[in-house]
C-alpha cells in the first residue's frame, strides 16, 4: 500500500477534489495507475507538477471512495504505459541555439542530436492553451530560464527550460530558450480536442535537415492539407447588445478540455 501521507486530499466542489504529490514523479505515478484502470464514475483527470484535479459524478462515487481508492494504489510499481506517440519535424534554428549549446559545453549540432535523439512524455498542460510540458529526452538538457524573458515568442517555437522541453502554441511571453520552430500546429480550435499534445502522449522531435525530417515535414504538410477549413457563418448565434453591472453567459462548461 502506497504511504497516504504523500498525498493530501483537498476538496473543490461536491464533484471534483485535488490530490497534492510530493513532486512531479510521485504525480506521474499516480496519473499512470489511475489512467490504466480508471474508477468508476471518474470523468476527468487534470494533472499538473505536483497535483491531479480529479473530476467525478457523484451518483456513482464519492470523494471518500475515491481517496480510498488512490490510498491503496502501488504506486511506482508498474511501468507506466506508452501512450500515443506524436513525431515533430523542427528547424533548429532557434535564437538560442548557441547559448545553450555553449551553456552545455557541446557544440549546437550535438545539442541537435540530444535533442531529437529520444522520446518525451507530455507530462501536464498549462500556461496557455495547447502548451504541454514535455519530460524525459536527454537527462543532459538541464539549462535555466532566460534571465529576462521575452515579450513575444512565436508560436510554433521549441523551446526547453530546466528539464522540460515545449512547443509554445501561440505568440506569448516567455522567458524559456529557444532552439528551434516547427509548423506544426499546437492548438487548432477546428480539431477534437484542440490540443494536439495530452498527459501520457510520446513525443518525439526531429531535426527537419535530415532525409527524415524532410520526409515527416512532407507529411505534416499534406496533413495540414486536408485539415477541414472553418465552417462558414450560418447566421445562428447570439449578439450582445448592452450588458448590465453583474451580466454573466455561462453554458455547461467544456468536459474533457481542462
Amino acid at each position: 500500500m502506497s504511504d497516504d501521507r504523500t498525498m493530501r486530499f483537498l476538496p473543490v466542489s461536491d464533484q471534483s477534489m485535488l490530490v497534492e504529490l510530493q513532486d512531479l514523479e510521485h504525480t506521474l505515478d499516480l496519473l499512470a495507475a489511475l489512467q490504466a484502470e480508471l474508477p468508476a464514475g471518474v470523468q476527468e483527470l487534470v494533472p499538473a507538477a505536483r497535483t491531479i484535479l480529479v473530476s467525478f459524478d457523484r451518483w456513482q462515487t464519492s470523494a471518500a471512495d475515491l481517496q480510498r481508492h488512490m490510498a491503496a494504489l502501488h504506486l511506482g510499481r508498474q511501468a507506466r504505459s506508452a501512450g500515443q506517440r506524436v513525431e515533430i519535424a523542427v528547424h533548429y534554428d532557434g535564437e538560442d541555439l548557441a547559448d545553450v549549446a555553449q551553456i552545455l559545453g557541446i557544440d549546437v549540432p550535438e545539442l541537435i542530436r540530444r535533442h531529437s535523439g529520444s522520446d518525451y512524455s507530455v507530462a501536464f498542460c498549462g500556461f496557455a492553451p495547447g502548451f504541454a510540458y514535455l519530460t524525459g529526452g536527454d537527462p543532459s538538457l538541464n539549462v535555466p530560464r532566460r534571465s529576462t524573458p521575452r515579450t513575444k515568442v512565436p508560436a510554433g517555437s521549441v523551446a526547453i527550460a530546466g528539464t522540460f522541453s515545449a512547443v509554445y502554441p501561440n505568440d506569448t511571453p516567455g522567458g524559456w530558450q529557444l532552439l528551434g520552430r516547427t509548423e506544426v500546429p499546437m492548438w487548432d480550435l477546428l480539431r477534437n480536442p484542440p490540443a494536439l499534445l495530452q498527459p501520457g502522449m510520446l513525443v518525439r522531435f526531429a531535426d527537419a535537415s535530415t532525409a527524415a525530417g524532410q520526409a515527416l515535414l512532407q507529411q505534416q504538410s499534406a496533413a495540414q492539407a486536408q485539415a477541414p477549413a472553418a465552417a462558414e457563418h450560418t447566421g445562428a448565434g447570439m449578439r450582445v447588445r448592452a450588458t448590465g453591472l453583474q451580466t454573466l453567459v455561462q453554458d455547461a462548461g467544456r468536459a474533457g478540455q481542462a
